[in-house]
């Protein structure tokens, strides 16, 4: 190599940290994080469980049963295999073009026999028309990356598998959460169960015994149907209740890996004083650190700025490095020998004088996906508050409904004791008892689905907060 191409090379090898990229500072919110959270208000929060791993938060509830489906839905739930499966291709695809920054060596090698044609105008007069040619070559060939389009391309890739890291943890803590919501909701349908199969118990009884007072001339025909349309509808919420509870159990078989033909949980009625777990909110400024989701859509941002970079490059030369070096010969017998050999060095340059735009298209189209990017990226912000405030509110909400409902329960079951009395009494029809046997049933169901609501509301909580994700997990999720 000459001198004047080795200088040529050093000046483009040290030009090589020229980029187009813009200056990336990671996406402002908008608007920017509040300092506490709205609907926390006067109620006071807790952090317990505090020597437990933030990552398994579900032990918070300490239900065995429901680590047990958690640890289940860890290990064989589809859909996270298959984001795994993405992660997998996004480190692939980080490697592929991590490639580029290296040289690329071929080796080739072909052993020809073959016959000219004699009327040829490039065949020489006097030459045998069969002969051979034997070739062995090393090509070697190393794009300089002046305008950093590799680099960018190579952080562009990195920052696509840090979300896609981000987006596995997003749908780890997603399937988690909704397993827990089908359990509760499931343990839940037990307990409403419970409450309809003792109810239509009762009304069968309260059946039997306006049937003997009718036939004694003590009750009205219209007290009978009545008590037969009440009990006929009792057990018509019971079969729906335990259509509920199968469909539950269906659900998380599914989201644990398993054949819902072959899955069961046994029944476990939720008790009425389950409270969730006290939470601690945290400051909204550490939302951002803690949300999954919002850490996949600021990578995304950032890869888009990358390919922004990328775009800009094409607008300038492509410079490469190339060198081959090998042997040729028509004889197998001198085909390795000295004078056989053959090389070239030196370095190329492409530039696209015409295009008809395509260049230009392709950066104002890099430009409007890092607008998208951007724009999504604050949504994802703005949905993680709201959901945070959603579940604070549900939280503190449902706790009060939870004492009015179970003081709604004690005066209607007290209103159903009176009526039976005065009934019996022949003071009021059967309707004043059907009235009060309705009232108390839908307290009693009312108050099981505000405890189920509040169990949930607590998962959601969670889930809105992250579960314990820290952004600092990308580091390590993205290798």
């Amino acid at each position: 190599m000459s001198a004047k191409t080795s200088a040529i090379v050093l000046l483009a090898a040290g030009a090589a940290a020229c980029s187009f990229t813009p200056t990336y500072e990671s996406a402002p919110t908008s608007p920017p994080p509040p300092s506490a959270y709205k609907e926390l208000g006067d109620w006071k929060v807790a952090s317990p469980m505090d020597g437990e791993s933030r990552g398994e938060w579900w032990k918070a509830f300490q239900d065995a049963p429901l680590d047990d489906l958690e640890d289940r839905a860890t290990d064989a739930n589809q859909n996270i295999k298959a984001a795994f499966a993405r992660l997998q291709q996004a480190r692939a695809e980080t490697r592929i073009q991590r490639a580029g920054l290296f040289p690329t060596l071929n080796v080739g090698s072909s052993a020809v026999r073959g016959r000219t044609s004699v009327n040829s105008p490039r065949f020489p007069a006097g030459a045998q028309p069969v002969g051979g040619n034997f070739d062995l070559e090393a090509d070697l060939s190393y794009e300089i990356d002046l305008w950093g389009r590799v680099r960018n391309s190579v952080n562009s890739a990195k920052a696509s598998q840090q979300a896609s890291a981000a987006d596995l943890a997003t749908l780890d803590l997603s399937i988690h959460a909704e397993v827990a919501t089908d359990y509760f909701n499931l343990r839940g349908e037990d307990a409403e169960q419970v409450l309809l199969d003792r109810t239509v118990a009762d009304y069968t009884k309260s059946l039997s015994l306006t049937q003997n007072l009718y036939n004694g001339g003590g009750a009205a025909l219209a007290d009978v149907e009545q008590a037969k349309a009440q009990l006929e509808t009792a057990r018509t919420q019971a079969a729906d209740t335990h259509l509920l509870r199968v469909q539950s159990e269906h659900a998380i078989a599914v989201l644990i890996g398993a054949n819902p033909s072959a899955f069961h949980i046994d029944v476990n009625p939720l008790p009425l004083e389950t409270a969730p777990p006290a939470l601690d909110p945290g400051l909204p400024s550490a939302l951002l650190e803690r949300r999954p989701d919002v850490a996949a859509a600021e990578r995304r941002v950032a890869a888009a700025n990358f390919d922004i970079g990328v775009a800009r490059a094409a607008y300038f030369p492509q410079f490469s490095l190339a060198a081959s070096f090998g042997y040729d010969s028509v004889h197998s017998s001198n085909w390795l020998d000295a004078p056989s050999r053959m090389w070239s060095a030196g370095p190329t340059g492409l530039l696209t004088v015409f295009d008809a735009g395509r260049h230009r298209a392709e950066s104002a189209q890099a430009q409007a996906i890092f607008d998208e990017q951007v724009a999504d990226y604050r949504n994802t912000v703005l949905t993680a508050y709201q959901e945070v405030e959603d579940n604070i509110a549900a939280l503190r909400q449902l706790q009060q409904e939870s004492v009015s409902q179970a003081a709604a329960v004690t005066a209607t079951g007290k209103a159903l004791q009176q009526s039976e009395y005065r009934y019996k009494a022949g003071l009021v029809t059967y309707l004043e008892v059907a009235a009060n046997e309705t009232a108390n049933l839908q307290a009693q169901l009312s108050n099981v689905n505000i405890e189920v609501r509040r169990l949930n509301a607590s998962v959601l909580l969670v889930k809105a907060l992250g579960g314990g994700w820290q952004t600092a997990s990308l580091s390590a999720a993205s290798r």
